[in-house]
């Protein structure tokens, strides 16, 4: 509130200055105004007059001081006004985040890769059959449905890794059964335990999942019949000849032990004719029978010739009768001329055995001394035969003994073959009337066989309901990218974001309808509720990661000290300081950090930058 002093100094006389107070609006003082007063009320209106003047003057110079006085700045008042505004400080809290540089790219969502179903022929029938029935287009099918049929037979669906191959019979074993077990225990039937074998049980399982469907379940054929009665003759012959064998090595046995009866009897019978010539002569009277044997046998010699001279006569006799008798047919004439050759030569035997018998008693007569070592080689001999009689014999019970096991052998491989094959003659899963897909349900995507056509080779396509993506990769992005790795999915027009997995990178560009710059890329889609067949999306995919929450602050935050090292400016009980800290990894602007000897926490401030207002906007 502004104030007015009044000052009054004396009493107003005619022709004397009087001090008045006018108030001003100035500080709130009033500044003391001098006027004069008069006697006269002439003088009084002129002094009014003037005073009304004077006001003016004081009020036009005060505002014209007051204008210059504003006009006038001192030099610190210049340099203030002049001097660049304080910067300030732009602050952001330390996070814990988690970091992840990406490779980022567009695909388009088809479902699963489309697999063929094809069949082969079964060696179980005669022929590949004729296709009856078809799927439709789109059509889905799942575990134990029927796919299409050939010739009044079924062909099943189930799931498996290992396609369908050779035809399952009882007795088989490997993965493909495996897979068969498992899919019979998933249709709520019994196939026993998961064995990877062909069993009794997984027959009856198998006959009851065929009778389930309407179909009667395929069991031995006439081939297969045919075959068990030709092992069945087989096995007869290999038994006959086991039994054979076996007589045979009885049969050795024996000869064995004659063999040996034989070698000792002919040895014994040696060595007493070795004994009897080693004995030394008694008398002179068996010098005596040896004269005397050697003259029985010249004797012998002369009476054997007489004999033959006296029959050749009467041979020539008998021929020169029959040859002068012209009633002599020319066959008896023949006969009594064979005769007579005959007669010559019996006297022509006679001589010469007559004349060997002598040499011989001549010869025994003279060789007496020679008689021992003869005994002695004779009795050796004896013993060679004998032993060579055995080995043979041996040799022969060896022969015996192994044809009896070979024998054995045929018998028993013959009668596994049998049983072998008896296994084989229960319910059969043939190779043309099931198809195993890895996963399963699958909807029909082409049909590609005819009504009536052949029930082999490729016969439809299907898809599975699982969601892919078809994507590319420039050529320096695909190194990073590896089968397997997780990869987002979104699309903010469908308000969608979901996940899938890298299952498919190519080798090589320009490949699978991509361009020559790029690569191949295939992604399977986890579960979705939305339905993105042919929708083109967004995929992310993290090429590495800090594994988990990390204290993280902008890039711009970082800075580089004079020594080379990191550090961060952080704001500290109103104040700013460096923290020296240990970078790590680099993604979507943000670093991860780590101080060195500082304490760092989440939510702590740190400076990404500053404020310089506008020099203008302070004037």
């Amino acid at each position: 509130m502004n104030r007015s002093r009044h000052i009054t100094v004396g009493t107003p006389v005619s022709g004397q200055p009087t001090q008045t107070s006018v108030p001003t609006v100035e500080g709130g003082q009033s500044s003391p105004i001098v006027t004069f007063s008069s006697r006269t009320a002439g003088s009084s209106a002129g002094r009014i007059r003037l005073l009304y003047a004077a006001l003016l003057a004081v009020a036009s110079a005060a505002a014209g001081a007051w204008l210059a006085g504003s006009r006038i700045e001192s030099p610190a008042d210049l340099a203030a006004r002049t001097a660049a505004p304080q910067p300030s400080p732009i602050l952001v809290p330390v996070e814990q985040r988690v970091l992840s540089a990406n490779v980022i790219t567009r695909g388009t969502v088809r479902f699963g890769l489309p697999q063929p179903i094809a069949l082969a022929a079964s060696p179980l029938k005669a022929g590949p059959g004729l296709v009856t029935t078809l799927p439709l287009r789109n059509a889905p099918l799942n575990e134990g449905d029927v796919v299409l049929t050939a010739s009044g037979r079924p062909v099943f669906m189930l799931q498996g890794q290992v396609p369908a191959y050779r035809d399952l019979t009882p007795g088989v074993s490997g993965e493909d059964v495996s897979q068969l077990i498992q899919a019979l225990k998933r249709l709520g039937f019994d196939p026993g335990p998961d064995d990877k074998v062909y069993t009794e049980q997984v027959s009856a399982g198998v006959a009851e999942w065929y009778r389930s469907k309407g179909w009667e379940p395929f069991g031995p054929t006439r081939e297969q019949l045919a075959a068990i009665r030709v092992l069945e003759r087989e096995w007869a012959d290999a038994v006959k000849n086991k039994a054979m064998a076996a007589a045979a090595v009885e049969s050795a046995d024996g000869a064995i032990q004659a063999a040996r009866a034989t070698a000792a009897h002919n040895v014994k019978t040696a060595g007493i004719e070795n004994v009897a010539r080693l004995a030394p002569p008694t008398s002179d009277s068996q010098q005596a029978d040896a004269q005397l044997r050697l003259q029985s046998e010249r004797a012998k010699a002369q009476f054997a010739a007489t004999a033959a001279d006296a029959d050749l006569a009467a041979q020539i006799a008998d021929q020169a009768m029959i040859a002068l008798d012209p009633r002599q047919t020319e066959t008896a004439r023949n006969a009594a001329n064979a005769k007579l050759a005959m007669a010559r030569a019996a006297k022509q035997r006679t001589l010469l055995e007559g004349e060997m018998a002598v040499q011989a008693a001549e010869r025994d007569a003279q060789l007496s001394g020679r008689r021992a070592e003869l005994a002695r080689s004779a009795e050796v001999a004896a013993r060679v035969e004998g032993s060579k009689a055995v080995r043979a014999a041996l040799d022969a019970q060896k022969l015996a003994a192994l044809d009896l096991k070979m024998a054995t052998e045929r018998a028993e491989q013959a009668a596994a073959d049998l049983a072998a094959a008896k296994r084989r003659l229960g319910v059969q899963v043939p190779v043309d009337e099931v198809v195993f897909i890895p996963s399963l349900p699958v909807r029909v995507q082409e049909v590609s066989a005819t009504i009536g056509g052949s029930a082999t080779g490729s016969l439809l396509t299907v898809t599975d309901n699982q969601l892919a993506v078809d994507s590319s990769l420039p050529l320096d992005a695909a190194p990073l990218v590896k089968v397997g790795m997780p990869v987002s999915i979104d699309e903010q027009s469908l308000g969608l974001t979901t996940t899938g997995v890298v299952e498919t990178l190519a080798t090589t560009p320009g490949t699978r309808g991509v361009d020559g710059f790029h690569i191949y890329l295939g992604i399977r889609v986890d579960q979705t509720p939305a339905h993105l067949e042919g929708f083109s999306v967004r995929l992310t995919i993290p090429i590495e990661s800090t594994k988990g929450a990390v204290t993280a602050v902008p890039l711009s935050a970082l800075s580089l000290a004079t020594d080379g090292t990191s550090r961060l400016q952080v704001q500290r009980h109103g104040t700013l300081e460096y923290v020296t800290v240990k970078p790590g990894l680099s993604a979507n602007g943000y670093v991860e950090v780590a101080p060195v000897n500082n304490h760092l926490v989440p939510g702590q401030l740190v400076v990404v930058g500053y404020n310089y207002p506008d020099n203008k906007s302070q004037r």
